[in-house]
């Protein structure tokens, strides 16, 4: 899997930009401002069709401008796509997969499984519990086709739920939704314990190379009590839920913990050390698609040499190289790459959002 072009218009800084890239490393160089996590975020949003740096779409549309467009032609194997997509400063979106009218974001998503390695994105870790949800749902996303239908579903029942929780004055009237809920609460939640197992032993792994030092559990937690039926909790819970005016328990609830020692991450690693863990996570799961579905994902690495020192440095790079997947990086000076030397690379410069070949 590859992003073999890209063409940008109006994308932050980024007025137009129609470029190859190599399916190996791809090396983005250039001062802070220059426009070398605008393209990161760009790649980011033609395979999720979201930001990863703001909601709001004034702050992406380049100024005075009405609306940005995205195309990329993506390789896998044999086989190649063209993607497209265009988004306007009223929200309005148009979508293209080879030419046709595409229906769904999650269309697009299929399509290009990323992975993104920020300074921020110590979130994962130190953030909380929706962070490690996305990560886990990342995951069923790609591994489990009815995924998305069902953790759609649930979202629009629960919404129902803590609509109606403000009107109704006895249980029996919660009855149907709760029924709904707790029937596709108990699938989502099993496919994610079963992607936790299954990814855990690929995560300690990837651990023990970058922490060897450091011991690391990974739990999961449902968003319940383990041995109790959500529908049961529902009923017990019905006033409580009314007087908070939401739903307390459930799978919007569930978290993947990491600890180490008997402590969470957050308060027992270094920054640094976190950041290794964040890589570590990231690129096991990435690992772990290519095992089970025969798929590379993408990796886009912002400010590579941020916080971590020479030898962490060459032990991702390692890494990197090692999954056989396409990474584009991200780095203020050429000097910061010099533990980076693939065979199948390219380097860019990039200046007030012109990116050039070097």
């Amino acid at each position: 899997m590859s992003i073999s072009r890209i063409i940008i218009q109006d994308f932050r800084n980024l007025i137009a930009v129609d470029q190859h890239f190599a399916p190996g490393f791809n090396f983005i160089i250039g001062d802070n401002g220059s426009g070398k996590t605008s393209l990161l975020e760009a790649l980011f949003y033609l395979g999720h069709g979201r930001s990863f740096k703001s909601s709001v779409q004034s702050r992406i549309i380049r100024y005075q401008q009405v609306a940005f467009t995205l195309h990329g032609r993506i390789q896998e194997q044999h086989h190649e796509w063209s993607i497209g997509l265009q988004k306007s400063r009223q929200g309005s979106i148009k979508m293209k997969l080879n030419g046709e009218e595409a229906q769904k974001l999650a269309d697009l998503a299929h399509l290009l499984p990323i992975q993104l390695i920020t300074p921020e994105g110590l979130n994962l870790l130190n953030g909380g519990p929706h962070f490690r949800r996305a990560f886990l749902d990342w995951g069923l996303f790609h591994h489990y086709t009815d995924f998305f239908h069902a953790w759609s579903k649930f979202n629009r029942l629960l919404k129902q739920r803590n609509a109606i929780l403000q009107q109704v004055h006895h249980y029996q009237e919660l009855l149907p939704w709760d029924k709904a809920l707790s029937t596709i609460a108990q699938q989502i939640s099993q496919w994610r314990e079963d992607y936790a197992q299954n990814l855990q032993q690929t995560i300690l792994k990837s651990c023990q190379l970058f922490l060897p030092e450091i011991e690391i559990q990974a739990n999961f937690y449902q968003g319940w009590e383990k041995d109790e039926d959500l529908s049961v909790i529902f009923a017990k819970n019905f006033e409580r839920d009314k007087q908070l005016g939401y739903t307390f328990s459930g799978p919007h609830k569930a978290d993947f913990r990491f600890r180490s020692y008997g402590s969470p991450v957050e308060d027992f690693l270094s920054r640094g050390q976190l950041k290794l863990l964040m890589c570590a996570l990231r690129l096991a799961q990435g690992e772990h698609l290519m095992q089970h579905k025969n798929r590379h994902c993408i990796f886009l690495v912002d400010d590579f040499a941020s916080e971590l020192d020479e030898k962490k440095r060459t032990l991702l790079a390692e890494r990197l190289q090692r999954s056989g997947s396409q990474v584009f990086v991200t780095a203020i000076h050429h000097d910061q790459l010099k533990q980076m030397q693939p065979q199948q690379s390219q380097y860019f410069s990039i200046h007030n959002g012109v990116l050039r070949q070097i």
